[in-house]
């Protein structure tokens, strides 16, 4: 039984799917679901489809795309959504420079006022970077006295060689459906330097769908794909590998059963 680490739920492809999805996670071989938040509404709902389901947790936060509409309010509303037991970090939050939908001075403000919320409340944080690494790893550097509840880097497609960087600041890495695509040599890379210790598994639903259904809708029960081409490529027992992602998965997130 796997763990979906990261998933959206509240998106507008899966949540009227989400009776079907978690009625159908044993069968489809998945022990619980993590769905993220990336601005308020995603967040509120997140906590919200949480709350209803044994088997599906949450995560609320800012998306560093909509940095520039955080405010005090929102804030004041991810404390009050943390207190819920089914809320197991914040996330996802970070930097994205591919697409700049907003400032990146506003981002990396947003950014560390996260990572300052997270400490506040003794939870992990769940980053989302994108052709940022570097001013990612500046941010944690500095933050580094506040990152005392664990880190994840989210959908890692960074270098093997930042691997060992950002392990200074005892990160977790989670991989998902590029794994499985044609051109993944730089993801494969990185995968294979990861410590089995710190390695998460994840969908990013409803993107990132792995082969063989590229150009599908993603959902949480294609985790199992992930898994399947991790434990080929670790040279793992795939039961193996679920056990111990799983184990990391939950110390990670320490909220969860």
């Amino acid at each position: 039984m796997i763990i979906d680490s990261h998933c959206h739920l509240t998106d507008e492809r899966l949540f009227p799917m989400v009776e079907e999805i978690v009625s159908g996670l044993e069968e489809n071989g998945l022990e619980s679901v993590i769905t993220v938040g990336y601005d308020l509404q995603s967040s509120v709902l997140g906590v919200d489809i949480a709350e209803r389901f044994d088997k599906v947790y949450a995560m609320v936060g800012m998306h560093p795309h909509d940095s520039q509409y955080m405010t005090e309010e929102i804030y004041d509303r991810f404390r009050a959504l943390a207190k819920s037991d089914k809320v197991v970090a914040i996330g996802e939050i970070g930097l994205d420079y591919h697409y700049d939908l907003s400032p990146r001075d506003v981002q990396q403000k947003v950014f560390r006022e996260q990572i300052e919320l997270a400490n506040s409340l003794k939870l992990p944080v769940a980053l989302h970077v994108r052709e940022a690494y570097g001013d990612t790893e500046k941010i944690l550097e500095e933050s580094k006295h506040l990152l005392t509840n664990g880190v994840l880097l989210h959908c890692y497609s960074g270098s093997s060689e930042m691997v060992k960087v950002f392990s200074k600041y005892d990160c977790y890495f989670a991989f998902g459906g590029p794994i499985t695509f044609k051109n993944a040599v730089h993801n494969i890379e990185a995968l294979k330097a990861v410590p089995l210790d710190r390695l998460l598994l994840e969908t990013d639903a409803p993107y990132m769908t792995p082969a063989p259904f590229r150009g599908k809708t993603n959902e949480p029960k294609y985790t199992a794909l992930v898994a399947e081409k991790a434990s080929e490529v670790l040279g793992i027992d795939k039961a193996e590998l679920i056990a111990k992602t799983n184990k990391n998965t939950k110390t990670l997130f320490y909220k969860m059963k």
